[in-house]
């Protein structure tokens, strides 16, 4: 019974706020210098599908959902339905690849299969090849992600075929006995789960998207800290209060339709890291700087700019505080003011810095596990309730953010699929009511910052004008460096 592997609540989240336009997909473009061959591809998957468990594993419900699903070894998995192949039209664009891109993005994974799909996409200018790979959130956050595609690549163009990591062992299929026992347990637990949220979140209630906004819930936040320590209770920081977010109306928030649009471009990462030593900043805070200003001149030009700063939800990971690891999500999201009406370019970089590094201090005094132990707090039968009827409220009230920006950092070295050479990485991310119609994530890697930009297709048609403003805002900052 130990060997299995459940799904948390977390994970759980996932799939139970999924609808036809809330789609939890998240992936990864790989474009690489020259042709591939799919024969070559599928080789590649099946000699190295069993170090990767998400992709041999399916989702077993558990009878009447009185508990999370399991992931269960997918006996008979089918390379051919997972590994699929098509070809651009003439003359294969960037843009026609992210506009088939856009359209792979937005269809749902078969929960009767392994949650993933791999497309080998012809046609590229340039003798060029892409291969676009998703997974369900579910399965893995950004940075599980990221080890996915690199259990795919090599150091060298023809690496030498060993034997390899051993394969994972299986999660086989649990008995219906061993469901009801740990169905009894979970149940028996919740009530323990809930009140260990309520003593933990109590005191950071105004780092809670949603809840944040209740009248009262800052303000008992500050009390139940302020009584801890005058108590003893805790003997760390004081932890640094957090400016009151407004939530201004863009034309990139409301219920998202059913249609993406997606752009992506890259930036030079050693002009990065000068205006990062030329203003004493980090590499983060630039990135999202680039992105405050990307979307700053966007909704200026369309007469949308907000008098004051937009929300931006930013996800941090927790593998390795306290012991987070293993498969699955191991993320929080924090929200901080993203000061998209600063005009000046460099005050707009010092206030995204004052921004992130509260934040950040905020996370490191108390990393927020409010979101996994909410959850685990629940009975998954009311768990799936409650995620759909949160996000039906947020769809007709004012979302809590306005917008998702990522930053996830990869390898500074070039690296090979099939033998040849990854020109370019980028992400793929996920748009829904709750966080927006618009999310910029940023991937490093070989010297380069890749920047995917999902959004939804009526709420930003000309998304590829908001990708340009991106390299246009680091030459702005590159000229006060």
């Amino acid at each position: 019974m130990d060997a299995l592997r459940q799904l948390s609540a977390l994970d759980a989240q996932f799939l139970n706020f999924e609808t036809d336009t809330n789609v939890a997909n998240v992936a990864g473009l790989s474009i690489l210098e020259g042709p591939v061959d799919r024969d070559e591809l599928l080789s590649l998957v099946e000699e190295r599908a069993e170090r990767v468990p998400p992709l041999r594993q399916r989702i077993m419900q558990v009878p009447f959902g009185l508990d999370h699903p399991y992931w269960v070894q997918d006996e008979e998995l089918d390379l051919d339905y997972h590994v699929r192949e098509l070809a651009l039209p003439p003359p294969g664009t960037d843009r026609q690849l992210a506009a088939q891109v856009a359209r792979l993005h937005a269809r749902r994974l078969d929960r009767r299969h392994p949650l993933w799909e791999m497309y080998l996409i012809h046609g590229l200018q340039g003798g060029r090849t892409a291969i676009y790979t998703k997974l369900h959130h579910a399965a893995i956050d950004g940075l599980g992600g990221a080890d996915v595609l690199a259990a795919f690549m090599d150091l060298e163009p023809n690496p030498r075929r060993g034997p390899g990591r051993p394969a994972a062992e299986p999660d086989l299929a649990p008995e219906m006995a061993q469901i009801l026992v740990r169905t009894a347990a979970r149940l028996a637990a919740n009530p323990a789960h809930l009140l260990r949220f309520l003593a933990e979140a109590v005191p950071y209630l105004d780092e809670i998207p949603i809840v944040s906004r209740i009248p009262g819930a800052g303000a008992l936040s500050r009390a139940t800290r302020r009584l801890a320590r005058e108590l003893r209770i805790t003997d760390g920081e004081e932890v640094p209060e957090l400016p009151k977010l407004a939530v201004p109306r863009t034309p990139f928030n409301g219920p998202v339709s059913a249609h993406r649009r997606f752009a992506f471009v890259q930036v030079p990462l050693e002009e990065v890291k000068k205006v990062k030593n030329a203003f004493g900043v980090t590499v983060n805070d630039v990135v999202m700087t680039l992105a405050a200003t990307a979307v700053r001149r966007w909704l200026d030009a369309h007469h949308a700019l907000p008098d004051g700063p937009l929300v931006a939800g930013v996800p941090f990971s927790l593998r390795g505080v306290d012991g987070a690891a293993g498969p699955g999500n191991q993320v929080t999201l924090m929200i901080t003011s993203l000061d998209t009406q600063v005009a000046d370019p460099r005050e707009r970089l010092f206030a995204v810095r004052d921004s992130m590094r509260r934040i950040k201090d905020r996370f490191n005094l108390s990393p927020a596990r409010w979101l996994r132990h909410l959850s685990e707090g629940m009975p998954a039968a009311l768990t799936g309730l409650a995620d759909r009827a949160a996000f039906s409220l947020v769809a007709q009230t004012t979302p809590p953010i306005n917008l998702l920006i990522s930053n996830v950092p990869g390898p500074q070295i070039p690296l090979y699929v099939c033998g040849r050479r990854l020109l370019a990485q980028y992400p793929v991310s996920v748009i829904s009511d709750a966080s927006g119609g618009l999310n910029i994530t940023a991937f490093s890697y070989d010297g380069q910052i890749g920047f995917g930009i999902v959004a939804d297709r009526a709420m930003i048609p000309d998304v590829w004008t908001l990708a340009g403003h991106l390299p246009d805002a680091l030459d702005e900052l590159m000229a006060l460096a």
